[in-house]
């Protein structure tokens, strides 16, 4: 996400005009689009890391949910 938001960022400022990027080429902001594009869709996916988030999302949810059980059981 990091990377999205420095993009951004030096769009906005290519845009206005601003400082050093103004004269700035515009393949850096292409380079840089393409290189977020190949995390987030190629590598994140061979690495895993998309399926590492999701469980663990959900094992909080098992969790959480297993706990509640147990309160509940132990009340009565």
């Amino acid at each position: 996400m990091f990377i999205i938001i420095v993009l951004f960022i030096m769009l906005v400022l290519k845009l206005a005009d601003v400082w050093f990027f103004a004269t700035m080429s515009w393949w850096w902001i292409i380079g840089g689009a393409g290189a977020a594009f190949a995390w987030f869709e190629v590598l994140e996916r061979m690495l895993g890391l998309d399926k590492r988030k999701d469980h663990a999302h959900f094992e909080k949810i098992q969790k959480e949910r297993v706990k509640r059980a147990f309160d509940k059981n132990t009340r009565r």
